[in-house]
Order: C-alpha cells, then structure tokens, then sequence
C-alpha cells in the first residue's frame, strides 16, 4: 500500500474532488445496505402472514428508489475519482516529458529510447489505474466491508458474524503472499516491454541499413526471442494473478457454508427467525464484493507500486548540467573566450580536450579543423553547456558562461549540428521551430540564405510540404540546409555550424558562406569542418588533433608554415583534382 502514500502530493493537490468521490461512494455503500433490510422484512411477513398490497408497493419502492439513487451516486463517484486518475496521468507524462527536456546528453547515452517510452506508457497507465480502481476498491472494500460487517453483527447476530468471518485471516496471508510476488514480476515485466520497445524503435528507425545488409531475417529471429521473453515474463505475472479470484472464491464459498450452516441451527434454536437469515444471507453477498475487490486492490496496487517505482527511479536522476545559483539572465555578448585545461567525457578514460587556450573576437569567423574524433564538436558543445567543463573556463564578453542561466546563454547561441533533426512536420514549422511566430517572410529569408529556397520551390506544396518522420523525404544537402536556415532564423549572437556543409556541393557550399559573411557583419561564428575549403575565408583556424590545439592562425600562415593544415588542404585538393578527372596540384 506504500504507492498510496507516495501519491499523496497527488492526493492533496486535488483533495476536494477525491473526499467528494469517497463520500460519494461511502454514500453507495450505505444504500446498498438498505435492500437486504427490506427483502427479510418481506420475508418475515410472508412467513407471518402479514404482507398487505400497500405494504409490498412500498417495500417495492424503497427498493426502486435505492437503485435509482446508487446509479446517480456511482456516476458521479466515477467522474471524481476516474477523472483525477487521469489527470495524475497527464500529470506525470508532464512531469517526465519535463525531466527529459532538462537531462544532458549523458543521460540519453546511458538510456534506451524505447525504455523512456515504457515509462511515458505503460508505467503511467498502471499508476493511472492505482488512482482509479485502486483508490475505488481500497474504499469501497473497507466502507462496504466494515459496514456491512458492523451491520451484520449489530443488528442480526454477532456470534454468526464472527463464525462466517473464520476463514478470513486466511485470505488475507494468501493476498499478501501473492502481492509480494506479483510486485517482482510486474516489475520484470514491465522491464522486458522496455525491451522490446527499445527494439522495435531501433528496427523502424534503421529499417534502411537492415534491409541494405540483408539482416531482415536475423532482425525478426532477435525480435521473436524478445517477444517471447516477455510473454514469458507476463506468463509469469498471469500465473499470480490468476491465484487471487479462485482462493477468494474458495473462501467465500467456506464463508456461505459456515452461515448457512450455523445460521440453520440459529434459526432451529429460536435465536434468529428466517427474515434475518435471509438478510444475514444477502448481506454476506454483499461481502463478496469487497473481498473480491481486496484481491484486486492488491494486484491493481502492486502494479501501480512497481511502475511508479521504475517512474520515480527516472525522475530522481539530476540532471548534470543545472543553473548555478544566483545565476544571471542576461544575454551575454562580447569575445569568447576558452581556457580548458581538460575535458573527459564521463565514460571515456582519455580526454576529448586538453591545453584549449584561445579567444575568438566578436563578429569574427573561427574555422575549426581536424580529424574525425579530434574534439570539434566537443568544443562547441561545451559552449553550448551540453556538458561543463571541469578544469577550465568559457567566457562570453568576460563573463563565465556557468555565472549565466541556460535560457540566458542560449539564446544569444544558434546551433546547426552535424547530425541534423528535422520533425514530422512541414518546411516551414521544421525552420521555425526556434521561432514560431516567424512570418513566411522571414523563412523565405533564411531558406535564400541557406541557398534551399531553390529546391523548396520544387517541393510539390512548397514551403508547406511535409518531410516525413526525420525528414526521410528529403536529401542529405537538404536536410542539412534546413538545419542552417533553421539556427540562422535566431538572429543569434554567436552561430556554430558543426559540419553542416558536408553533403552540398562546392557551388552551394560557396554561396552559403558568401551569404553568411554578407549577412552576419559583426556577429560571431564558428564553423567546424574536415573540408578546408569551408573555412579559407575564415578569420581565424584552429587545427585539432587528439583534443589539441596544435596549429593556428590565417588559412594564408598555416598554408606557409607547411605543416599539418597544409598537408591536409594539399591532399584535399589532389583528392578534388582526381575526382575531376586528374590534373596537377
């Protein structure tokens, strides 16, 4: 029962429509007393020869009246507690889609997109039910059963009460039993839908590269195993779970024969009449319900118990980069400034960067080169603060970037990563995700920038074309001009272009940088890239290798000192040479 009280925040932010559900059902509960009354009145004056028309008509009433009203309370009892069952769900989907927002990109290394789906799913919804029907059963089994019970035994005969009532601790070990269990394999359960749900959006995600290697037949081999792990695994929930109804049943039924039986003799020895075994009778029906409910409030419990533990377990992982206190707001401006001394990636035993001591002025062009797995992303990334540094500093106008709010920082940054996202949605919203307001205008503006507007123009629907699930519609060049017309949108202070040229052509290649030092006249930018050509005009270059700074300066210095970059602009060049059919360097 601990996940009720870990649902108190819940239940205290709306107690008023959950204390109006539980009156409501404790209403129904009183009612359902009043039916059992009447038909052993009825009986004891059939038995006496006492029944008159009117005083059946009457009976028939009250009874009428019961059913009527129990129908009006128990619509509205749903509405109460059915409806707050939901908004807790919406509630916590809330709550996670927020937390997800705000984790690092540590955290989606270390989590399964699949999993973080189960628990926006599966785990709320069997929270959702604990607030619902768990709730509904925890007090209608105690009202109805105490009642009822209180009833029995005050009004009819105590001694018979406590007699039917034997088997019942009996039950409840059994209940226990079953619910400790069925928590652990709920749990597992759940974890293997995890599973499985991570699988399945790889395999539609890749479907591509499956098909391409001809791996569709080993994929379906791989998903079966997984399917069957978790019907084993919901087997063996099932196999619990089925337990509860028929030990309950047995027990009731142990119940029915004590009552009868006992109560036969009660009856037989003049200390009840038939009427009140009747009623005893029916009000042991009536019990059945709660004891019903007993069982299925301990598995509805442990289920919700063991989703909201795996929920929980998600939300109470901080987030690892967080607002300083007393942080600052502001917008900063200025020259950026880096001095890391070194920066390792928690799960890397050597350092991305290390000895990083440079200064980019504002309204200048940084070009930042190397080799694959050098730290170009890595030293935009931590401007950006995916990640903090640990041993250094990155300033922005003098000012630390961790003495500023994220949302401060950010928006003086506009980001086109290499790994372009485009949404499932059409041109325009994909360019104007960072500004909705954006006026077509201003998208057209930025589409010419981006030297696209020419192939959106192509686009059966134009700017309103929608580009399917990460823009699967769409080429590399163009998804990756989207990207660029999407971060210049911002007006931003500073913009990082992280390898966003790649897979246009030299001519688009040249107007897009043309575009950019026409338009970007005293704001910052930095562009990492491994094809030299992109940064030639640059302000300043910075040559990477191994997370070091190991050459800078002006692509003209670095081509006349004669060292790595002008080894690797020769070698690109001859490369350009061969492709074109040969020539001389």
């Amino acid at each position: 029962m601990r996940v009720f009280l870990d649902l108190m925040w819940f239940f205290r932010k709306h107690k008023k429509r959950y204390l109006s559900g539980i009156a409501l059902l404790m209403m129904v509960s009183l009612i359902t007393l009043i039916p059992p009354r009447v038909v052993g009145m009825v009986v004891n004056e059939l038995t006496y020869h006492t029944l008159t028309r009117s005083r059946l008509f009457y009976e028939l009433l009250a009874i009428l009246a019961c059913a009527v009203i129990s129908y009006g309370l128990r619509y509205l009892w749903r509405i109460m507690l059915y409806g707050g069952s939901i908004q807790l769900a919406s509630d916590l989907r809330t709550r996670l889609y927020h937390h997800f927002t705000h984790m690092s990109p540590q955290f989606y290394h270390q989590q399964r997109i699949g999993d973080l789906m189960a628990h926006s799913t599966n785990d709320v919804q069997a929270v959702q039910e604990t607030a619902g029907d768990g709730v509904l059963t925890l007090v209608d089994s105690i009202t109805t059963g105490s009642v009822v019970i209180a009833t029995m035994a005050f009004t009819i005969n105590w001694k018979l009460t406590l007699i039917s009532l034997l088997p019942m601790p009996l039950m409840a070990f059994a209940v226990f039993h079953y619910g400790k269990a069925l928590h652990q394999r709920f749990y597992q359960a759940q974890a293997a839908f995890s599973d499985i749900n991570d699988r399945i959006q790889e395999y539609v995600s890749g479907i591509r590269v499956i098909r391409a290697f001809g791996q569709s037949a080993w994929e379906r081999k791989n998903f079966v195993e997984l399917s069957r792990d978790v019907v084993a695994k919901n087997v063996a929930v099932a196999r619990i779970d089925s337990l509860f109804d028929p030990t309950i049943s047995i027990i009731i039924g142990f119940s029915y024969f004590l009552s009868i039986a006992f109560g036969a003799v009660f009856v037989l020895h003049g200390h009840l009449n038939l009427g009140q075994l009747t009623t005893f009778t029916l009000y042991l029906g009536e019990l059945i319900w709660p004891m019903l409910a007993f069982g299925f409030l301990f598995n509805i419990v442990e289920r919700g118990g063991a989703s909201y533990e795996r929920i929980q377990k998600l939300l109470n992982i901080a987030p690892m980069v967080q607002d300083r206190p007393q942080a600052s707001d502001t917008v900063p401006s200025g020259d950026i400034t880096y001095q890391v001394r070194e920066f390792r990636y928690s799960d890397s035993p050597q350092a991305a960067l290390k000895n990083i001591d440079l200064r980019i002025k504002q309204g200048h062009t940084l070009g930042i080169v190397g080799r694959t797995g050098s730290g170009k992303t890595t030293l935009m990334r931590l401007l950006l603060r995916e990640f903090d540094v640990q041993d250094g500093d990155i300033a922005i106008g003098g000012v630390s970037i961790y003495d500023l709010t994220l949302s401060g920082l950010r928006q003086s940054l506009a980001y086109a990563p290499q790994d372009d996202f485009l949404f499932s949605a059409s041109v325009a919203e994909n360019i104007a995700f960072a500004q909705p307001d954006a006026t077509l205008e201003q998208i057209e503006r930025v589409a010419h920038l981006a030297s696209i507007d020419g192939d959106i123009e192509t686009f059966p629907e134009g700017y309103q074309t929608l580009v399917g699930e990460r823009g699967t519609t769409l080429s590399g060049g163009q998804k990756q001009r989207i990207s660029i017309a999407r971060a210049l949108l911002q007006n931003a202070e500073v913009l990082l272009l992280d390898d966003t040229l790649s897979a246009v052509d030299a001519r688009t290649e040249a107007n897009i940088l043309a575009e950019l030092r026409q338009n970007r006249t005293g704001r910052t930018t930095l562009i990492a890239t491994h094809r030299l050509r992109t940064v030639e005009h640059a302000d300043w270059i910075i040559v990477l290798e191994e997370g070091a700074i190991v050459e800078q300066g002006t692509h003209t210095t670095l081509w006349e000192l004669g060292r790595r970059y002008a080894d690797m602009y020769r070698r690109q060049q001859l490369e350009i040479l061969v492709e074109q059919g040969g020539g001389r360097v």
